[in-house]
């Protein structure tokens, strides 16, 4: 026959156990997007790479090599905001994941401590209502305060997430305006 206090322990260490392993599947399915992403990425940056080889042996005079060597830049350009785009997107969503998983973990901690509190009054001798009621107040203040956190660090995320992809399109727009000019340029001269 288990105790209560034993039967506590268990269902402390199990959830601690399950939290662990959430954790640890966030960070493998993450480490395993960004793996297939760079294999990925390597292969069409070879794949480019033998398109360029042979587009470059097929080359006859320098108007070509000038246009050829813009399409290359721009087309690198683009694969690299891709590759980061990807990147911050995955690392993006295993933020959110492990920000859920430490607010459901808080929430918990929040009500066992309150349910604790409320099973110490029970049994209290008397006069110690006041503290408790001081340490509830601690505990609700704080969880309020972890929520205002949340809420704020989501909002900046948010933001960073809306300045990374305006950064990326006005540099691949500023990249394709540069290639027109320069294309432009060189067939006047």
């Amino acid at each position: 026959m288990t105790t209560n206090a034993q039967q506590q322990f268990h269902d402390f260490a199990t959830e601690q156990v399950e939290t662990a392993l959430r954790f640890a599947r966030i960070s493998l399915d993450t480490s395993e997007r960004l793996g297939k992403l760079q294999i990925e990425s390597a292969k069409n940056v070879l794949e480019d790479a033998a398109k360029s080889a042979k587009s470059l042996a097929q080359i006859k005079d320098a108007q070509e090599a000038l246009a050829l060597n813009q399409k290359l830049n721009e087309s690198a350009v683009e694969q690299a905001l891709s590759f980061y785009r990807n990147v911050y997107e995955i690392t993006s969503q295993a933020q959110a994941e492990y920000t859920k998983l430490i607010e459901e973990r808080t929430t918990v901690f929040n009500k066992s401590a309150v349910a604790g509190l409320d099973r110490f009054v029970k049994s209290a001798p008397a006069g110690t209502d006041v503290a408790v009621a001081a340490v509830k107040s601690t505990v609700q203040a704080t969880a309020a305060a972890v929520d205002s956190l949340t809420k704020a660090a989501k909002q900046v995320a948010d933001f960073a997430d809306a300045s990374v992809k305006a950064a990326s399109t006005a540099t691949a727009d500023a990249v394709k305006t540069a290639a027109k000019k320069t294309s432009a340029a060189s067939t006047q001269h």
